[in-house]
């Protein structure tokens, strides 16, 4: 059974996983300076959230990750052509 594959040549799936995981990790990276905007502002309590939400994007980004690695067993992972 194959998957479908979209546009960009890869399968939907693997291209949603790779997706996800970017705007995690990207979104990661800003909240760094949001969190040292609040401290840097005496605001502990909003870059203490801005740090939990960091924690789930970078929890999220390496679910991602995993699903991406247990579908490298397939041929899903290199563009279609």
């Amino acid at each position: 059974m194959r998957m479908a594959t979209g546009e960009t040549g890869f399968d939907d799936v693997t291209f949603d996983l790779i997706s996800v995981q970017y705007h995690a990790l990207k979104a990661g990276h800003d909240y760094g300076q949001y969190v040292r905007d609040a401290r840097n502002a005496g605001q502990d309590e909003i870059a203490s959230f801005f740090e939990q939400v960091m924690d789930e994007d970078s929890r999220r980004a390496q679910q991602c990750h995993e699903f991406l690695r247990r579908l490298g067993g397939t041929d899903n992972t290199q563009p279609q052509g």
